[in-house]
């Protein structure tokens, strides 16, 4: 992940410290920390999943954890947003949402517990053995509402990175970023593309990283400099202004954004097939040419 500015604060460090060392009774010197920013995306939404190119950059706010591997297979985890304790074996197979038995669950335990459970079911599924769990705190950055900012895709890495640690596996951002896909395409049964991830892992600070989300490949592109009357020293051209509209939507339970992934896919199959072309049906297989010959069929 790229370079955060001067976030997370020492102090921010050294409180989640203390809380891990108090829950696992062992010395603060032995925890460990991931940061997981948050992101921005000037060019993304419903773009990703299609094939598309998109933009995105990290921020200075974001997901933190702290953990110390627990010496056994038990995992315990607490929140500094959410109330009550996450308990689970990382010996038990962890299989998708739909295919629990108690799902839909209500109970604040499943809201906030999924993404660490998630996060042990992409890497079962990829062939890890993962024999060791995680004692660990998990905060995000207070008095800033999150929504739109990709904080799920934050925890979903920041749960990966934790529990990679404990289990002495080293992975590349290529892998984890098919890892998290996974927590939120098959385990939480949400259809989105990799964006959020991406961003998270690639992007580096300063940077606009631009992505192919059909053929993976990514470029970070570097800001222009302003140079300033007496040239002294360079001054960046822009500024970012994050606003929040005032609406929140979990895209877990709401079953909109899948179904906008569907009708994008319905409409590129008609296309693709009057096209005479036998392709995966995302929109980025449409050429501009094929859709205006063809747009009148909707």
């Amino acid at each position: 992940m790229g370079a955060l500015s001067s976030w997370p604060s020492d102090s921010e460090l050294d409180g989640i410290r203390n809380t891990v060392a108090e829950m696992a009774r062992v010395d603060v010197n032995v925890v460990k920390i991931v940061v997981s920013p948050y992101r921005i995306c000037p060019l993304g939404a419903h773009i990703d999943h299609q094939g598309g190119t998109v933009s995105a950059m990290t921020i200075n706010k974001g997901i933190i954890l702290g953990f110390v591997p627990s010496g056994d297979s038990q995992v315990l985890l607490r929140s500094g947003q959410f109330s009550g304790e996450v308990r689970f074996r990382v010996d038990q197979i962890q299989l998708p949402k739909h295919m629990q038995e108690n799902y839909p669950s209500d109970t604040e335990e499943c809201k906030w517990g999924s993404y660490a459970k998630g996060a042990l079911y992409a890497l079962q599924r990829g062939g890890n053995q993962i024999k060791q769990g995680i004692t660990g705190f998990i905060c995000g950055t207070e008095g800033l509402d999150s929504s739109g900012l990709s904080s799920s895709a934050a925890v979903g890495i920041a749960y990966l990175l934790a529990l990679e640690s404990a289990n002495n596996l080293t992975m590349s951002p290529t892998e984890n970023i098919e890892y998290d896909r996974l927590i939120e395409n098959e385990y939480l049964g949400l259809k989105n593309g990799i964006l959020d991830q991406s961003a998270i892992l690639l992007s580096s600070y300063g940077c606009l990283t631009c992505m192919d989300c059909k053929t993976k490949k990514h470029k970070l592109i570097h800001p222009p400099k302003l140079e300033m009357e007496k040239k002294t020293e360079a001054k960046t051209s822009y500024k970012i202004l994050l606003a929040f509209s005032g609406l929140k939507q979990a895209l877990t339970t709401n079953p909109g954004y899948n179904r906008r992934v569907t009708e994008c896919r319905e409409a590129a199959n008609v296309l693709l097939k009057a096209s005479g072309k036998e392709l995966e049906p995302i929109l980025s297989n449409v050429d501009q040419q094929e859709y205006e010959a063809h747009k009148v069929l909707f």
